[in-house]
């Protein structure tokens, strides 16, 4: 059965809505149990979300999270992971706010099933996400989505790499970086670095030697091999 906020909010009751535009807009489930999410390519074309105010966004959340409440007291998981899959799919700065919204409701695990969704969005808006957490005083749920996003191709994560530190997110990097090289192989920490040898060979070497010496050692070699010095 399909689902979405919609459908469900017309089943029961919901918060009066203040005022203040629509917020919710119903868009395809997503994430690591739907194929092709964890490949999908970033949409350069896509145009960005307009900015909601604080009202639309809290609104939105509280609607979410009863709707969340009414399929679990239910029974009806597959609907509720559905409408996590939409959530996921939300502007970034929204989603401290759901994690608070979740937490008090007594849906924490609803949230971590959120984080492992949002592990498999594209980078742009994975490093987004982890922006807005980190901004919000979320550091571990913001290294969380990092380390699980680490499987995708070593361009995608010199991509986020390069954008978390452009952005200003030099430790949320490093976090990204570390998970890499401790569940990739060094080859594959080589291919990271000739993405961008000038910014990113130091610092995966760097990466390496956090982990142990005998790693820095493999992935310096794999990096004389890739031709990339460092």
């Amino acid at each position: 059965m399909s689902c979405s906020f919609e459908a469900v909010r017309r089943s029961g009751e919901t918060p009066t809505k203040p005022t203040g535009r629509q917020a919710s807009t119903p868009v395809e489930p997503r994430g690591a149990r739907y194929a092709g999410a964890a490949t999908e390519p970033d949409r350069a074309d896509e145009p960005e979300p307009a900015v909601e105010s604080d009202v639309d966004a809290a609104y939105a959340t509280r609607e979410a999270v009863a709707a969340l409440l009414r399929l679990r007291r239910a029974g009806r998981g597959g609907e509720a992971h559905a409408l996590l899959c939409e959530a996921v799919a939300w502007p970034a700065p929204r989603l401290p706010m759901l994690a608070r919204e979740l937490e008090r409701a007594g849906l924490a695990a609803d949230w971590t099933t959120l984080l492992w969704e949002a592990a498999s969005l594209p980078v742009a808006r994975l490093v987004a996400a982890a922006d807005a957490l980190a901004a919000a005083g979320r550091a571990d749920d913001c290294d969380q989505v990092l380390r699980q996003g680490v499987a995708r191709p070593a361009p995608q994560i010199a991509e986020a790499v390069l954008a978390l530190d452009d952005a200003g997110r030099s430790r949320e990097a490093d976090t990204l970086l570390d998970a890499y090289l401790r569940a990739r192989i060094p080859e594959d920490a080589a291919l990271l670095a000739r993405c961008a040898p000038e910014r990113l060979a130091s610092r995966v070497r760097e990466a390496a030697r956090a982990v142990s010496p005998e790693r820095e050692w493999d992935v310096v070699h794999a990096l004389r091999v890739a031709g990339v010095a460092a």
